[in-house]
């Protein structure tokens, strides 16, 4: 007897079956392959073919709990997941192998997305107002940053489960803060700040996670309120809320303790007001400077990190809330706060110049390039879309609709520090 051929389908597959044999064991084996024409039906259609996660991505739908997977390369939308609470200051960290996409909401949600299958892994509500997170140097650890009460938490990656939790409770205060600027560093520890005591706390989980090793740095500076961590992972900065400068630890010498810098840059000066305080993760460094924004100027900030302070500064369009560089490092894309918050600027890093001005429209909320930086990809809140550039020649290539996008996030952040 010979074997039905490929084309012959289901239904010479059922032929050779009855051959085999009536009755109930040709029953069972209808019953299973219904079984599986249903689990077929029922996969969203981009996770039935083998592919790798290196190209994807998702943007948040801050409006609507939602967020759409994306696909840089093919540059679509591959599916919606929604249920994920409260995105209206949301942030994402990716998994080691980039499979996985943990989204922390504000309202404490803790979410694990397979950005295969779009499904929602597992879900926890971790605290009453949550900031942001990070996943440790080996992947195996999800720390979340906690305004209410104050703290962080720490969660094994692979099943979201508690391990243990630190509580921000200054010993100088005596009082519980809102923890920001939680960032991952090398060794599977993590740094933080505490907003109200004016603290830089870091916890080593290298030894044993369910009890991290905690060292305290005091009196760095009134009300921290955002920090970052350099690529190399070398240097953490806080920016001040409650006055000028900012405070740095080198965390390759963490025994130095924290030192002052830019004692000019911040509040105390601006003649402006203050729209939106500037994100500090995307502080862009381009060889041994900082690119930072002006709070409260017209201005990008030149600082050289290896005595962190300002050599300089370059006018542009309106208050910078992200300056973000290209992974080449040759050029700087910044957006800006309200009013003049439908404008994009790219500044060339080697003369300091503006080079392109575009509008992508109302409300430019977040800009991501693609791994190795030829696309940039836009979101445009209250346009309700995201918009592809060439980075080369700044030409649009394409959109896709979004429900009141912001922050976009693309897998190869997985393999980065401070991202």
């Amino acid at each position: 007897m010979t074997m039905p051929s490929a084309q012959g389908g289901t239904t010479n597959l059922l032929a050779f079956s009855r051959e085999r044999g009536e009755g109930k064991h040709f029953r069972a084996f209808r019953v299973l392959l219904t079984l599986a024409a249903c689990v077929a039906l029922i996969l969203p259609a981009f996770a039935q073919d083998l592919r790798g996660t290196g190209d994807l991505g998702l943007v948040i739908e801050r409006a609507k709990g939602s967020i759409q997977l994306l696909d840089t390369t093919k540059k679509v939308a591959l599916g919606r997941v929604q249920g994920l609470g409260d995105l209206s200051h949301a942030s994402v960290v990716f998994s080691r192998d980039a499979r996985y996409a943990y989204v922390f909401g504000r309202d404490g949600g803790l979410s694990k997305v397979d950005l295969l299958t779009g499904a929602i892994v597992k879900r926890v509500i971790q605290s009453g107002n949550s900031i942001g997170g990070a996943i440790s140097q080996d992947g195996g650890i999800i720390a979340a940053a906690n305004y209410t009460p104050g703290g962080v938490k720490f969660f094994d990656s692979e099943t979201l489960e508690l391990i243990s939790e630190i509580p921000a409770r200054s010993e100088v205060t005596g009082q519980l803060s809102k923890v920001v600027g939680l960032e991952e560093a090398a060794g599977n520890r993590f740094t933080f700040s505490l907003f109200e005591a004016g603290e830089i706390w870091q916890a080593d989980l290298s030894q044993d996670p369910k009890n991290p090793k905690v060292t305290r740095h005091t009196g760095i500076g009134k009300e921290p309120y955002d920090a970052l961590v350099t690529g190399d992972g070398r240097w953490y900065v806080a920016g001040l809320f409650g006055e000028d400068g900012i405070a740095v630890l080198d965390l390759w010498h963490p025994e130095r303790g924290v030192r002052r810098a830019l004692p000019a840059y911040g509040r105390g000066e601006q003649k402006l007001p203050v729209y939106k305080m500037p994100h500090l993760e995307t502080w862009a460094v381009s060889g041994n400077l900082a690119f930072i924004p002006g709070v409260g100027r017209h201005e990008v900030v030149l600082v050289d990190i290896s005595t962190w302070q300002k050599i300089g500064t370059i006018p542009v369009a309106g208050q910078p809330v992200f300056v973000m560089a290209e992974p080449t490092g040759r050029r700087l894309w910044v957006n800006f706060a309200f009013p003049h918050y439908d404008t994009v600027q790219v500044i060339d890093v080697e003369s300091r110049e503006i080079v392109h001005t575009m509008k992508p429209g109302k409300a430019v909320l977040h800009m991501e390039f693609t791994p190795r930086g030829e696309h940039v990809w836009i979101s445009v809140r209250d346009e309700n879309r995201i918009q592809i550039h060439d980075t080369a020649s700044f030409a649009k290539l394409g959109e896709i609709p979004a429900d009141a996008p912001s922050g976009i996030f693309f897998s190869s952040r997985a393999h980065r520090f401070g991202l």
